[in-house]
């Protein structure tokens, strides 16, 4: 009589199996498998595993022997399949990739795995599997603008040495204003996030007007000073830039990581600087917001507290904003940037070269 093979396990061997047993991010079949090698290796027969899995026998015997052999590594790893080949798929898997590229309906704008599949005649599980296979995501789109200012390379240069390099006895913060910020109150009330359901929040809502936030952070200290005021125009500016100078040490000098904004560069805010030297501004080259990190906690603010809050009021809105400051202001953590010029300009010559050659085409 034929007996099962012995499974012997060391304790790492164990722990590692058990961890993959009760894993819930790992495929099924890796779990299952490392159940049926802990049965095996309490003493259980095949026929008894197989049972206690709802498998069958001879499946358990196979990977018990690979086991044996090879241990985790055979149970691990995926080899290649028996069966007859995808010869079909092979086929049209060019047509495929082609017509999705090189393509669009007469309808739509990119085709659908439906829309292929009819327009070819095959069915949409072919399509998938290309699709997957080769990477191909006709339906996401991901945005971009390059910057086409003159000054690209000096002004990029200038504030990624104030990232890297900052200079002594000097504070730099970067600056921006997240305008027309939206008191929005929903028309339902919503219900709770609970276990197994997320929470839900009407598609439609009032208007109760709109505040704009200044935001200034220091990039050493990671601290933020702000102000929310009704309007966005150069009296906004000047008084926040007053509050920044209040804000600060008096003894050190500012350098203002900024947008081409229009209200930036207004006459009465360059006579104001004219009359403030300590101020030293750094304007980021146009169509490059990426590279002012105010940007950055602007996603966390709007994240976090604003985009899923309930605000009657303007007041509401500027309470909720100016608490959420408060807080941060606790435990500031700074934004730390770390690309230099040898990672970003590469990157840009790529981006021109790709735009370049798709205008072409």
């Amino acid at each position: 009589m034929r007996r099962a093979v012995t499974i012997k396990l060391t304790e790492d061997q164990r722990q590692e199996l058990t961890q993959y047993a009760r894993s819930r991010i790992e495929s099924a079949r890796l779990v299952s498998r490392a159940k049926m090698i802990l049965l095996a290796a309490e003493g259980l027969e095949n026929q008894e595993i197989a049972e206690q899995l709802g498998l069958h026998r001879v499946t358990v015997a196979n990977w018990r022997r690979r086991f044996a052999a090879e241990g985790l590594d055979g149970i691990k790893q995926e080899r290649p399949g028996r069966g007859r080949k995808a010869t079909k798929r092979r086929h049209w898997a060019r047509r495929i990739i082609d017509t999705t590229l090189h393509s669009t309906p007469s309808n739509a704008t990119h085709w659908s795995q439906r829309s292929l599949a009819a327009h070819l005649g095959v069915n949409r599980s072919m399509v998938q599997r290309v699709w997957k296979e080769h990477r191909i995501r006709p339906h996401r789109v991901k945005a971009f603008k390059l910057s086409t200012d003159k000054r690209f390379v000096e002004k990029l240069v200038d504030v990624v040495g104030l990232y890297l390099r900052p200079p002594e006895h000097a504070v730099v913060l970067s600056v921006d204003e997240k305008s027309q910020i939206q008191a929005l109150d929903r028309t339902q009330r919503g219900l709770p996030l609970i276990k197994g359901r997320c929470g839900t929040m009407t598609h439609d809502y009032k208007r109760h007007g709109t505040t704009t936030l200044f935001a200034a952070i220091e990039m050493a200290t990671g601290k933020l000073i702000g102000q929310c005021m009704k309007r966005h125009r150069h009296q906004e500016w000047l008084k926040f830039l007053k509050l920044i100078d209040a804000e600060t040490p008096a003894h050190l000098d500012l350098h203002l990581i900024l947008d081409n904004y229009s209200t930036h560069k207004h006459a009465r805010v360059k006579a104001w600087l004219e009359r403030h030297p300590r101020f030293h501004i750094h304007f980021i080259p146009t169509s490059s917001s990426w590279l002012n990190v105010v940007e950055r906690w602007f996603r966390e603010i709007t994240v976090k507290r604003i985009r899923r809050g309930t605000f009657l009021s303007v007041a509401k809105l500027e309470e909720a904003i100016y608490d959420y400051i408060e807080q941060h202001n606790e435990d500031p953590r700074p934004f730390i940037w770390t690309a230099n010029l040898d990672t970003i300009l590469p990157k840009i010559v790529r981006a021109h070269q790709a735009l370049d050659k798709a205008n072409i085409q």
